[in-house]
């Protein structure tokens, strides 16, 4: 760079010679300053070097350049001396004023006598001060709440976050009745607490990536260093790394990225709201994703039987809690075929049930204009509307609509001749028994092959039905979740997970954890309890 030299000789004793010569040095890289007043502190002709003076207005130029038309950037000047500028720039929508004030300005304000480059940090009582070494890492900072303090060629961002996540609420997706009640919340740093409130282990590693163009969206991967798998781990990194996408504004826009959802109707991740859920999951050998801004935090890798019996099944007695299990894998399969059934017996296969019941589904269907299946396929629809508007509406009065519109619609129905009875019975058995699965992405897969049965119940009755659960079995069981059998730990089977979700053994008996996960540190509790 070629340097420009101004010379100025003999200024007068006064204020505006020192502005003078302070308008010079915002625009030269040397000032050669002749025959000085002592008035201006210089006690006799002497040379200064003001290199880096370009620079700082370079860099704040820089900024404003790149923050135009963003009203909440905040750029403060401050004069050290005659020959030395500070600025403090941050963002006041983020960053909070009372923190910029307390961490940074108090102290140099009252100290700028004694600042200088190489002592700015001792000066600034954030908690947490990073020097910068590149320039473009400037915008990722003041967005993140960080203020920027800038000093002849030192930059430094000071963590001046503004506290606007709200806080730590009682889990309303995923309730229960024992159990932590608290939940996750918009706040990256907040979730991690309280996960590492729950395991207090220096082997629970923690790696952070930065994703989105626009968003700049922190994400952190949690795992248990002594227990995950490591070739999962690198794997997931590996793709993670690979995202180049404008943003990520929630935890499940990335799992859909990670996990591939054009290959398989099933959700093959685990979105939870719960810090006790995912402690357990860790401790398993499962992998976290926290995602900043998103109150649900994703697991990896995760099977069917995952949704099926979730973890809070934990926390009740393995003996009663067992009925529970094989109940909700009963209301699974009495969801997912029930209509099909009712279609293959009424068109098809009317001999597996008794006469005088036959009769009286006649009966109730005489004056149905209607086939059983578009029959059927009217009603399916008409509560898969009343499904989305329930979870549309404000929860104050969502269900009431809901329950309202069903009553009024199945019995005006039935009055109309549109549906008969027995139809409307067994549609509410088949919603009832999906209701018991709070994942929307597990009801969906649900409800695809609910409608692939229908098909084939209504083309080859009970032969129709046979077929659909072979479809469905091999499906599930070629279905992988980042490399490991969905359909685990039944196909192919594995005692420790079978006995961990299909069935709840006793705490004093669950002495190992699964090698679907790992292969190292497989004993969690001594064997001779």
């Amino acid at each position: 760079m070629n340097k420009k030299i101004i010379f100025i000789s003999k200024y007068d004793n006064t204020l505006n010679g020192a502005n003078k010569i302070k308008n010079k040095m915002d625009n030269c890289d040397i000032l050669v300053i002749e025959d000085f007043n002592k008035d201006l502190n210089i006690n006799h002709s002497n040379i200064y070097f003001l290199c880096n003076t370009p620079l700082i207005n370079k860099i704040v130029k820089r900024l404003e350049t790149e923050f135009s038309k963003i009203p909440d950037l905040v750029i403060k000047k401050i004069n050290l001396s005659i020959f030395k500028t500070m600025y403090v720039i941050y963002l006041e929508t983020v960053s909070s004023s009372n923190k910029v004030n307390d961490y940074i300005l108090k102290n140099i304000i009252l100290k700028k006598d004694e600042i200088n480059k190489n002592n700015i940090s001792s000066y600034i009582a954030a908690p947490n001060t990073l020097e910068i070494k590149n320039v473009d890492e400037c915008e990722f900072y003041l967005t993140n709440g960080f203020s920027l303090v800038i000093i002849q060629d030192k930059i430094y961002a000071i963590e001046t976050r503004a506290d606007i996540s709200r806080a730590v609420s009682n889990s309303e997706v995923e309730s229960s009745i024992n159990g932590p009640k608290d939940a996750f919340t918009e706040n990256i740093q907040i979730n991690i607490g309280l996960i590492k409130r729950r395991i207090k282990s220096s082997t629970l590693k923690t790696e952070s990536r930065t994703i989105g163009r626009k968003t700049l969206t922190n994400i952190s991967i949690l795992y248990f260093e002594d227990i995950a798998d490591a070739n999962l781990v690198n794997n997931l990194l590996k793709k993670i790394d690979t995202i180049d996408i404008d943003g990520i504004v929630d935890s499940s826009s990335l799992g859909f990225l990670l996990g591939d959802e054009e290959n398989s109707v099933y959700p093959t991740f685990i979105e939870t709201e719960r810090p006790d859920n995912v402690a357990t999951f860790l401790m398993e050998g499962k992998i976290a994703i926290v995602v900043d801004t998103s109150p649900f935090v994703l697991i990896i890798p995760a099977f069917f039987i995952d949704f099926v019996n979730p973890v809070i099944d934990n926390y009740n007695k393995s003996k009663n809690v067992n009925f529970i299990k094989i109940l909700r894998i009963s209301a699974f399969l009495i969801s997912m075929m029930a209509p099909a059934i009712y279609i293959a017996i009424m068109n098809y296969n009317q001999e597996t049930i008794p006469t005088n019941l036959l009769l009286n589904f006649a009966i109730q269907r005489g004056g149905v204009p209607f086939p059983t299946i578009i029959e059927t396929l009217l009603m399916l629809i008409v509560c898969e509307i009343l499904r989305e508007s329930d979870l549309r509406f404000p929860l104050s009065y969502g269900s009431a609509i809901s329950i309202l519109g069903a009553i009024v619609l199945g019995e005006a129905s039935v009055s109309a001749g549109i549906a008969s009875p027995i139809t409307i019975i067994v549609i509410a058995i088949t919603f009832i028994s999906s209701l018991t699965f709070t994942t929307i992405e597990i009801n969906n897969a649900l409800r695809f092959f609910r409608f692939v049965f229908i098909l084939l119940s209504g083309l080859f009755g009970l032969y129709g039905i046979t077929l659909g659960l072979f479809y469905f079995l091999i499906y599930t069981t070629t279905t992988n979740s980042f490399g490991k059998p969905y359909f685990a730990p039944i196909s192919p089977f594995n005692k420790e997970y079978f006995n961990n979700t299909v069935l709840k053994k006793t705490l004093r008996k669950d002495t190992r954890r699964s090698t679907l996960f790992t292969h190292k540190n497989i004993v969690k509790q001594k064997e001779d309890l």
